[in-house]
């Protein structure tokens, strides 16, 4: 249904503009609105029984209605005084003072809400309401319970929850929503007991049970999971269509890169060697997502395969989000190919680099642009390691045969159509790196066209990392601490959870520590005799780069950073890890941010300040402390914190219901067994327009991004 709701309501500016904002142009969208929560019935109440600041509902008759404006006159509202046996109270409802039109005086209401005073005067704000049966009201008895429950919808300035519910009513006592076609097959939704789109639609916008709720909210979960999935595998498809070129290799090539490592690989990083060059091998692209921990070796893992491409005469091209990380994964790569004639290229916005240097074989040496475009266009580079930059149409390649993801890199369908064109008609084989501890869940669903490889092992001789919780009252004992792993010549990370201090008139609950602010602090009065830097996302690109080049070389021993920016950089020498405000952050993304000092045989500690006394808080911060790696703690925090904690959804390019979803494993696996099974018989969904019509709605959303 594409009417707008434009056409069926009569809106307000505010109100269009808020729609806008929440993304909702159509009936079908304003349908597809859910509510966040459900409310119970509130305790009915006498009006004389109310007190300010409680939930409650009352019972009464309208004696009087009208429309004013509030604060300085610039918000219009309605007003609405009603009556019980025991006294009189004011309802208001901001932003909809049409509702004073619709509400008539002598009929019979149900107010509930939260109850406000001003001047010692109660109201009710912006409280839901229904029609309810005439009583006396000389009676001194509250009316009936009411046995449904009350939505709550996600609101914007403009449009609140009651405006939501009211619309909603409207909508559907026009017959609005029967005219929607049901996207999911009935056989699908016989074979999980689903419920038809109507009904569904109805329960989970107006239920009168829990379970009705729950039914309902199962049904769209599921909906969305299974789109996701033939999204996804439907890409996949149309990825791969022109086929790839198959890098072969052998026993001998691998076995010769393996001795040029400066380590011995785990028995995880030559099990995804092994998984990754069988793809390869194929003529059917690779589309493959490797997760490890921070420090398991996913580079050298990457490097390998790209060492296969180089030996059979083709290209690989690694693309990272940052020049700093482009720049190291660059040097890595001049690491693990010493002395193997292998020409290798740096292609960011602000520079070109080539190894090796005609002047110093061990060397690289910066080179101009035109240059190395022309080198890389021949065939004469196998190996360019770059940002976003590298699907430019100024970059083409002589027969591109794998690509290389970075992690926290957008990636969509426009990007890998840029890559087709890149390797000549034949897609690229495809390697995404994540250092991210994804639940299953999760990467089944946001990575469901890719096939995970596990790093499961870290390098023999790591030490576990020292975690600490520390309390305000315990600050000082872990800075002497971490002077001491100073003094031995190590070097520490401060992470802080913001840049800059909040604006003074914002709610104190907004304070947490600040990066620009605790760097000075920490200068002036706890580390004075060690050089401390601060990195921001902030920060133009070349001062980023001198503080990274700085810390990295010695020159700075301390790091004050947010969480944002690009604290993954190798730095072997930090051995510490401080992490203000704790509590804030996800397991899985305290466990990323500590895995910043475990890239050595050092003994390595990470201290979590928190000033939180919640014992549940304290409980989940204790778990990092026991966890044996990334993904046991992505799974604990999707169960304790639930899927939004590990990415924003609008990050992983899912609605709050579909990351409930990601609490059920088997609906999942289900969703996308059924998705697979569908394109199997009908690739083009020939058989299912309806299907066909609603991911072409999607086509150009992003498909694979962190």
């Amino acid at each position: 249904m594409e009417k707008a709701i434009t056409e069926h309501f009569r809106l307000k500016p505010v109100q269009i503009q808020g729609l806008n904002k929440l993304g909702l142009k159509t009936l079908r969208d304003l349908l597809y609105h859910f509510p966040a929560r459900y409310e119970r019935p509130a305790p009915e109440k006498l009006i004389r029984e109310l007190r300010a600041g409680e939930t409650a509902a009352i019972h009464g008759q309208v004696i009087k209605t009208k429309i004013s404006l509030a604060f300085r006159k610039k918000i219009p509202l309605a007003e609405v005084i009603i009556e019980d046996a025991t006294g009189r109270i004011k309802a208001v409802w901001f932003h909809q003072p049409y509702l004073a039109k619709k509400i008539h005086e002598g009929e019979w209401l149900r107010v509930s809400g939260k109850v406000s005073a001003r001047k010692e005067q109660l109201y009710f704000a912006n409280p839901s309401f229904q029609a309810a049966a005439e009583t006396s009201i000389f009676q001194n008895t509250a009316a009936p319970k009411s046995s449904s429950l009350t939505p709550v919808y996600p609101e914007t300035r403009g449009l609140s929850s009651v405006w939501f519910e009211y619309t909603l009513k409207q909508t559907f006592a026009s017959g609005a929503a029967s005219e929607l076609d049901d996207p999911l097959p009935e056989m699908i939704r016989a074979r999980y007991h689903l419920l038809a789109l109507g009904q569904a639609l109805l329960l989970i916008h107006q239920p009168r049970l829990e379970k009705e709720a729950l039914a309902a909210r199962k049904r769209f979960a599921f909906e969305e999971v299974f789109f996701i999935q033939l999204k996804r595998l439907k890409d996949k498809l149309e990825y791969g269509r022109g086929g790839a070129r198959r890098i072969e290799t052998t026993e001998e090539i691998l076995t010769e890169f393996l001795k040029r490592l400066p380590f011995a690989p785990t028995a995880a990083q030559r099990r995804a060697i092994g998984q990754i060059l069988a793809d390869l091998d194929q003529d059917r692209p690779m589309m493959r997502l490797l997760e490890g921990d921070v420090g398991s070796g996913k580079t050298a893992v990457a490097a390998a395969a790209a060492y296969a491409a180089a030996r059979a005469g083709l290209e690989t091209t690694f693309m990272a989000p940052t020049e700093i990380l482009a720049r190291q994964h660059f040097e890595s790569f001049i690491s693990n190919f010493a002395g193997d004639n292998i020409n290798i290229g740096l292609i960011t916005s602000s520079e070109c680099r080539k190894f090796p240097s005609k002047l110093d074989p061990n060397k690289h040496t910066h080179i101009s642009r035109a240059q190395l475009l022309k080198w890389v266009k021949t065939g004469e580079i196998p190996i360019v390691v770059g940002t976003h930059s590298l699907i430019q149409k100024a970059v083409a390649f002589k027969s591109l045969a794998l690509a290389v993801i970075d992690e926290q890199h957008r990636f969509g369908v426009k990007q890998r159509a840029a890559l087709v064109k890149k390797g000549g008609g034949r897609a690229p084989h495809l390697l995404s790196l994540t250092a991210t501890p994804i639940p299953r869940t999760l990467a089944l669903t946001a990575y469901g066209d890719l096939d995970l490889t596990l790093l499961d092992e870290l390098p023999p001789g790591r030490k576990p990392i020292i975690t600490e919780i520390v309390m305000e009252e315990k600050r000082n004992e872990a800075y002497r601490k971490i002077k001491k792993e100073l003094e031995l010549g190590r070097q520490a990370f401060i992470i802080c959870p913001r840049i800059d201090l909040p604006d003074p008139a914002k709610a104190l609950a907004l304070y947490a520590k600040s990066a620009k602010q605790e760097a000075r602090r920490l200068q002036e009065k706890i580390f004075p005799e060690w050089k401390i830097g601060l990195l921001h996302s902030k920060l133009r690109p070349k001062d980023k780069e001198q503080v990274m080049a700085d810390f990295q070389g010695g020159a700075v021993q301390i790091l004050v950073a947010t969480s944002v920016v690009e604290v993954g950089v190798n730095v072997p020498n930090a051995t510490v890890i401080v992490i203000e405000g704790a509590e804030r952050f996800g397991l899985a993304q305290l466990h990323q941010l500590r895995g910043r000092v475990w890239r050595s045989h050092h003994q390595a500690y990470c201290f979590l300040f928190t000033d939180a006394t919640s014992a549940k808080i304290i409980e989940r911060l204790k778990a990092i402390q026991t966890a044996k790696n990334g993904f046991e703690l992505a799974e604990l925090d999707l169960r304790l914190r639930g899927a939004g904690s590990l990415a924003g959804p609008k990050q992983w390019g899912l609605s709050d219901l579909g990351m409930e979803a990601l609490q059920n494993l088997k609906m999942v696996e289900a969703a996308r067994a059924e998705a697979r099974a569908m394109l199997t018989e009908d690739p083009e969904l020939k058989k299912n327009p309806i299907i066909r019509e609603r991911l072409a709605a999607t086509a150009n959303q992003p498909i694979h991004f962190e």
